[in-house]
């Protein structure tokens, strides 16, 4: 029987919605790829949302309009319980913290205060279970190295956790360029939890996902892809002159030479050129002045790094209806977007999803 609070009629459907949650919601890429996710009789509706950087809640409310708890999410467990479970949540999604399992990060885990907020989500589950019910679904996120981390002991102790509360699950590796249009090479853990038995046999997209590959894409197909991301112009302050950067100007025009390539200046020395055709994985240190932004050669000795408008690209923002930045420091543009989810990967997921529910 439809719950008749979650439908109504549009062109002769009943349109059945789902509620979801967001935790570590940033500036809101999985949110966007899950608002952007429908049916013919079926979407999502977001009702709530946690983020505790503050620079990263102006941007996510910058494009959404339900609740953003902007505070730290083990004290909203404390003061927000009304918020947090004003509504029946079908769907849970969190990108947890990937720093304390990432190569980058120092792979530190649960010994890094941002590895153990794992167990916020699992709070949270029993707060909802002991007020609204426990979400039917979960979407978490996480860089690659989460299941391979400390010989893949702390990957067995959250999924052990989540059986513990009645999850069963299934995950998947995906690379961004091989599973959308955005040229950026970037390969993260998705883990889906099913609080039912019948939703976990029915979901078999990770069976087959060679079927949703972006198969033998030319040099031609990259070209195209990353002319639809990098801007034809761009601000002065973008760019490396002689004069600017005296020290390593000779270095970066001598190793950026190629239009529609990306390049990297390693330890301020030398220059690499992503040898896959495509963008780097964007990191949140981008942040720490620029200088880990990816760099493009864009006319003879034109050479830049990227703009944050260029990295929001990059994870698929843009794609969407009306999702616009704040106007705030690059500094804090380049760490959201490094600390981003590609959303048309989320997109895709979060349909197929959809169509077992």
């Amino acid at each position: 029987m439809l719950d008749i609070y979650n439908c109504y009629i549009k062109e002769g459907f009943v349109i059945k919605t789902y509620n979801v949650a967001s935790l570590f919601a940033g500036v809101g890429g999985i949110c966007l790829g899950f608002k952007n996710a429908k049916t013919v009789d079926k979407l999502y509706d977001l009702v709530v949302a946690n983020e505790i950087d503050s620079y990263a809640a102006i941007t996510y409310r910058n494009n959404f309009k339900h609740e953003l708890i902007n505070q730290d999410i083990n004290e909203a467990l404390k003061t927000k319980k009304k918020e947090l479970t004003a509504q029946k949540v079908d769907i849970l999604t969190a990108g947890f913290p990937c720093q304390a399992f990432s190569i980058a990060g120092g792979r530190k885990g649960f010994s890094d205060p941002r590895g153990t907020l794992f167990w916020s989500i699992i709070e949270y589950i029993k707060l909802l279970d002991n007020t609204v019910g426990k979400p039917r679904i979960l979407f978490l996120e996480n860089v690659k190295n989460l299941k391979n981390h400390d010989d893949g002991n702390t990957y067995e102790t959250i999924i052990k956790s989540l059986n513990d509360i009645g999850y069963k699950t299934k995950d998947a590796i995906l690379n961004t360029y091989k599973y959308s249009d955005l040229p950026q090479n970037r390969e993260r853990i998705y883990i889906i939890g099913f609080l039912n038995e019948t939703d976990y046999d029915n979901f078999t997209f990770f069976d087959n996902l060679k079927l949703y590959e972006t198969h033998n894409l030319t040099k031609k197909d990259k070209i195209k892809n990353i002319k639809k991301i990098i801007a034809k112009t761009a601000d002065t302050k973008y760019f490396y002159t002689k004069v600017k950067n005296p020290l390593h100007y000779d270095v970066l025009s001598k190793g950026i030479t190629e239009k529609n390539e990306f390049y990297q200046f390693r330890r301020a020395k030398y220059v690499r050129k992503n040898m896959t055709g495509v963008c780097p994985t964007l990191t949140a240190n981008m942040g720490t002045g620029g200088h880990n932004v990816p760099l493009i050669c864009v006319g003879k000795n034109k050479i830049r790094k990227l703009t944050p408008q260029e990295t929001f690209g990059l994870q698929g923002f843009f794609l969407y209806k009306d999702y616009t930045l704040p106007v705030i420091a690059d500094s804090h543009l380049y760490k959201q977007s490094g600390n981003a989810v590609s959303v048309p990967v989320v997109n895709l997921i979060a349909t197929e999803i959809l169509k077992i529910l």
